[in-house]
């Protein structure tokens, strides 16, 4: 019987579909633990010690909705996991690919084993799979995504459109979640939190005024203003201050946005003659250390 886990364009492919499994394998396709220790076969599906699996160091993913993991904790204790997890093997213990969740809801059942597939992976690949399994399944918040997208970038030196491409969106997709990196971090951290949904940063990235971003933000918070009332609110404040949009230079925006995904906060270029400016944002002094530090590298 072939394996058949739905997992989607990217994922699918880690899955060797006409292979026979280990001994032990159920009706389900997942293979049962046995009373020896067995060596996982690359492709096959094989059961681990769940305490030689350790967390992908690359997982784009932070938060995990306590409420939720109890949910498929409580679901794998009474089905068992039915699809089972991807790893790479790390010295003696086997890293995630894919299926971080499956493993956090695994060790809260208290299960000691549990089903996996062993591919081989550089860290690249690891990152890549880790953010396409969290996209399809829409785990990811807005801010998770952009930083992985954002790490693909300065890490692994991809543009913007091999980005768009390895993850299946458009380019001014990614373009759009890496300015997020650009708002203040209390906004940021509304948006992972839940506070303001990604429609509201989007229209309080419309004002180029740190300050002024704030400003909307809190009214957001107190006046609890749709998306539509934000958008409307972002369109006075342009009138109020007579600022006209002006399409940017292409290249301009373009180096913005690479300095962006670099350096992970607010940036702005602008030329003057033969020369110009470079203004970078950050609002503490965490992030101003941080900066330097890769600034300096």
């Amino acid at each position: 019987m072939p394996n058949n886990f739905g997992l989607g364009r990217g994922l699918a492919s880690l899955i060797p579909q006409k292979k026979s499994l280990a001994d032990g394998e159920n009706k389900m396709g997942i293979g049962l633990a046995t009373n020896k220790e067995v060596a996982p076969i690359s492709g096959g599906v094989d059961e681990l010690d769940i305490t030689r699996i350790i967390p992908n160091p690359h997982q784009p993913r932070k938060n995990f909705n306590p409420e939720k993991l109890q949910e498929l904790s409580d679901s794998i204790k009474q089905h068992g996991i039915l699809q089972p997890i991807v790893v790479s093997k790390n010295g003696n213990q086997y890293e995630v690919i894919a299926g971080e969740r499956r493993l956090q809801a695994a060790k809260l059942a208290g299960l000691s084993k549990i089903p996996a597939i062993l591919r081989e992976a550089t860290d690249q690949q690891k990152l890549e799979l880790a953010v396409i399994e969290n996209i399809q399944r829409h785990d990811l918040n807005p801010v998770e995504e952009a930083k992985s997208y954002a790490k693909l970038v300065q890490e692994f030196g991809l543009k913007q459109e091999a980005v768009a491409d390895k993850v299946g969106k458009s380019r001014s997709a990614v373009a759009n979640k890496l300015r997020l990196l650009s708002l203040p971090v209390e906004i940021q951290k509304s948006i992972i939190d839940g506070k303001i949904t990604e429609g509201h940063a989007k229209a309080i990235l419309a004002i180029e005024n740190p300050e002024k971003q704030r400003a909307l933000f809190e009214l957001i918070l107190k006046s609890n203003l749709t998306v539509r009332q934000t958008e409307d609110k972002t369109r006075e404040i342009s009138v109020r201050t007579h600022k006209r949009f002006v399409s940017k230079d292409p290249e301009i925006k373009k180096m913005e946005d690479d300095l962006v995904a670099k350096l992970g906060t607010k940036v702005r270029v602008s030329k003057a003659g033969n020369g110009g400016r470079i203004i970078i944002d950050y609002y503490s002094k965490e992030e101003l250390d941080n900066l330097i530090s890769k600034i300096c590298l």
